[in-house]
């Protein structure tokens, strides 16, 4: 029995850092097919060409990590609302603690960053 409670909290400790909540919210009431791989969605830092914005979506990391590690977080979920392309990433990663009661138990397990896209469809 505590080598399967060891194994429970070790397996805890080790994906405690590797966590993402992610979100997505609609913005138009039409409907547009999911798309079956995150390859169909691109990352456009300028849209050249008309579209339409269908969705945001939001991933929130447990440590700070880059665009390129949350990236495709941020397409696997335009991927479900149907969307051709993300795009204006905005982030507030900035590496400030955030403040909780238990702080000094948890030492820097608490970096957060939230990165929020723009989701498109082309015209």
């Amino acid at each position: 029995m505590k080598k399967i409670f060891l194994l429970f909290v070790l397996a805890g400790v080790l994906t405690g850092c590797t966590l993402y909540q992610i979100d997505s919210r609609d913005t138009t009431q039409d409907y547009y097919p999911p798309k079956t791989d995150i390859s169909q969605v691109q990352y456009l830092e300028k849209v050249d060409r008309a579209f339409d914005q269908i969705g945001i979506v939001t991933v929130t990391t447990e440590r700070r990590k880059s665009l390129e590690d949350v990236l495709p977080k941020l397409k696997q979920e335009a991927a479900i609302l149907g969307g051709d392309a993300i795009t204006d990433i905005q982030t507030n990663a900035t590496g400030t603690w955030k403040k909780i009661k238990f702080q000094k138990l948890f030492g820097n397990a608490y970096i957060r960053a939230t990165y929020s896209a723009k989701v498109i469809v082309f015209k």
